[in-house]
């Protein structure tokens, strides 16, 4: 096992050191000082030899039996990775609306579906080292704003690669009380929305009717939304949030750059 520490202050080796005499195996333990989430990925690609490599969000706890679910399915296939579902456990104390949004939840599949790039991410998922042999790598650049592995997943497809599902490798993704604000949502689907913005600006082929979508769902959310309210708080705030996301669209193709940074608070 492989820790990369994101941080000067290794901050993560006192844990590591009590992993290694609790479980019994051997981690190795690698610090990458600048703070960049692309970086620190590229590191852990870099140390771990010549095996393939399972990435897992540090805020997710997987099932007993994910890794080698995860393992089995790729090796029965001649996929280049294969991705499993991150579902969302909310503690004691989480709102109600929070659940009843929709927010937190994200598509699966069936097992063996061949993933579009949008399906893809570095949560949950078991790469062929393959991958990595041309050099390929995750961008530093998105190291802040984050869509680093979204980045790489499109140059990984578009280069002929494929990304299979296992509906079995499950890992559970607790929603703390930062994200029970309407704030968050909303604050995450500008940031998202401005960046996605952003790329549309870069390709002048379906620029101008993905932005014209954005402005008729803007529109119609501006009408929709008062009639929201009558499905209760969540229906009302998964609404909102979708419509801050397609205002961000507008906005960062139009060149107006701000949240590009993440945030979780």
């Amino acid at each position: 096992m492989l820790v990369v520490d994101n941080d000067t202050r290794q901050s993560a080796l006192p844990i590591v050191e009590r992993a290694r005499k609790r479980l019994e195996i051997d981690i190795a333990y690698r610090t990458e000082p600048e703070q960049n989430i692309a970086l620190a990925r590229n590191a852990a690609v870099k140390y771990s030899g010549e095996t393939d490599i399972a990435f897992i969000d540090d805020d997710e706890v997987p099932d007993k039996r994910w890794l080698l679910n995860l393992w089995k399915t790729l090796s029965q296939s001649e996929a280049d990775g294969v991705l499993g579902p991150v579902r969302p456990f909310f503690p004691e104390g989480c709102p109600a609306w929070v659940a009843a949004s929709g927010l937190c939840e994200r598509p699966s599949h069936a097992t063996g579906s061949v993933l579009e790039v949008g399906d893809c991410r570095t949560g949950n998922v078991l790469l062929r080292r393959r991958l990595f042999k041309d050099g390929r790598l995750f961008g530093p650049e998105f190291g802040r704003t984050g869509g680093e592995d979204a980045e790489f997943f499109k140059a990984c497809i578009e280069a002929g690669s494929q990304f299979i599902w296992c509906d079995m490798a499950v890992a559970r993704e607790t929603v703390p009380p930062e994200r029970w604000t309407v704030r968050y949502y909303l604050r995450k689907g500008m940031r998202i929305g401005v960046l996605t913005g952003e790329k549309i600006r870069s390709n002048p082929i379906y620029s101008r009717s993905m932005i014209a979508l954005s402005l008729l769902a803007v529109a119609g959310y501006t009408v929709f939304l008062p009639f929201c309210l009558l499905g209760g708080r969540g229906f009302f705030v998964r609404h909102l949030a979708k419509s801050v996301y397609h205002l961000g669209r507008v906005l960062g193709f139009a060149g107006f750059s701000f949240l590009r940074e993440r945030n979780d608070g």
